[in-house]
């Protein structure tokens, strides 16, 4: 019978505010709206789930395990809007029965653009983790599980690392199963533990389904799902958002209590078990190899990079903001930097996807404008503030020179 491995990515951006070609003001981001939406979430999901799964891991004796990585731009935002969920997130790490991942502290896609940028971000958010959780991270997810063989070479290349979480896609699998572990090609120890993503899925974007054939989900059911894929994978990965407990999938769905029930119906199997990913790692072999010449990722039915790079606005704006790193880090002003590095995160190029948008799929849920052009607009209305702030830091720095000199 198979280990179940669950990992829950926990994400929120620093949403920009309304700005203007006018507008002069260095203050970009919506601190209203931030904290809205910060302290919706917390009430609707990350305190309610936090307590459900710490009740659940008292109440089956540390059997039940789980796994999360939390952007650094939400870990801010607890800390100023909501530190009681803080509060909650070191109880369940006091547990011992669960592990936080590393990522890019700002959630961005710097590895596809700046390897520089990629390491410090990952680096800054493995401190993070660190000092609020006393935890050195041995397990990398990269934003949104984008992935290729030479992410793995980078991570690999760290020494920080000894496995990558990444989409279980069909079109990398070739009819293999992903409930095992992979190795990529050449690697000489790093692993991978692949997403079950149709058993993800269930749970992430079908439960509420009345549509869908199995609506409605029970725990017993699921159990079944699970135990059925003896002999056919060591473990089970179901990775997904967060927010699917309490703000995807409302309480009222029954998601909760779902949630309550499963471990008790997955451990009625007395083979079954619940691992976290380091633990997954140290239990099992991979059986084969990987190969991901194309960057995959978790979004949308294609799992490729299209939701925040297919189409010409997101493309230019992601060039743009990558453009001017070097002018960025010479002006070596933090606040500069930092607000730099918020622009990066990706929800913001995810807010510019026209894919399917007039039929007001996922895209347009998530996204705080009216449409991805207003979308576009704004981010280079700030981008340009952001640039014309780091040519005027430059210019005081020449000035500064040139008065030394004359007074020299």
């Amino acid at each position: 019978m198979p280990s179940v491995c669950f990992y829950f990515q926990v994400h929120q951006p620093f949403r920009l505010r309304h700005y203007t070609v006018f507008d002069k003001s260095d203050s970009y981001f919506d601190k209203i709206k931030n904290h809205q939406i910060c302290r919706k979430v917390a009430d609707k999901c990350y305190l309610p789930a936090n307590r459900l799964l710490l009740d659940t891991i008292k109440r089956f004796g540390g059997e039940f395990k789980v796994s999360y990585s939390i952007t650094g731009t939400l870990m801010e935002q607890f800390h100023k809007y909501c530190p009681e969920v803080m509060s909650t997130f070191d109880a369940l790490a006091e547990t011992g029965c669960v592990e936080f991942l590393a990522e890019t502290y700002y959630h961005s896609l710097s590895f596809l653009y700046s390897r520089s940028e990629f390491v410090d971000q990952v680096f800054k958010h493995v401190d993070m983790t660190q000092k609020l959780f006393g935890q050195k991270p041995r397990v990398f997810r990269n934003t949104e599980l984008i992935y290729n063989n030479d992410l793995a070479n980078t991570i690999e290349a760290m020494g920080q690392f000894d496995a990558i979480i990444i989409e279980g896609a069909d079109k990398i699998l070739w009819g293999r199963s992903p409930n095992f572990l992979y190795q990529p090609p050449n690697s000489k120890h790093v692993k991978l533990l692949l997403k079950n993503y149709l058993l993800s899925d269930d749970i992430a974007f079908r439960f509420s389904n009345r549509s869908w054939k199995e609506y409605p989900l029970f725990a017993d059911k699921f159990a079944r799902w699970i135990n059925r894929i003896n002999g056919n994978g060591n473990v089970v990965n179901l990775f997904m958002d967060y927010e699917t407990f309490g703000e995807h999938q409302w309480e009222d769905t029954g998601i909760f209590d779902f949630i309550r029930e499963l471990p008790g119906q997955i451990l009625q199997n007395p083979d079954n078990n619940f691992l976290t990913p380091s633990e997954v790692i140290d239990r099992y072999d991979a059986v084969d190899t990987v190969d991901v010449p194309h960057t995959i990722s978790w979004a949308d039915a294609e799992r490729d990079l299209t939701a925040w790079l297919g189409n010409a606005m997101q493309s230019n704006a992601l060039h743009a903001v990558y453009r001017i790193e070097g002018m960025i880090k010479e002006a070596r002003d933090e606040r500069l930097i930092k607000d730099w590095r918020k622009l990066q995160t990706s929800d913001h190029f995810y807010y510019m996807c026209t894919k399917y948008f007039t039929d007001g799929d996922v895209h347009k849920y998530f996204s705080p404008y009216d449409s991805p052009y207003d979308s576009y607009i704004n981010y280079m209305n700030v981008l340009s503030s952001l640039e014309k702030r780091c040519s005027a830091l430059e210019s005081d720095d020449e000035l500064e020179v040139a008065d030394t000199a004359v007074a020299v």
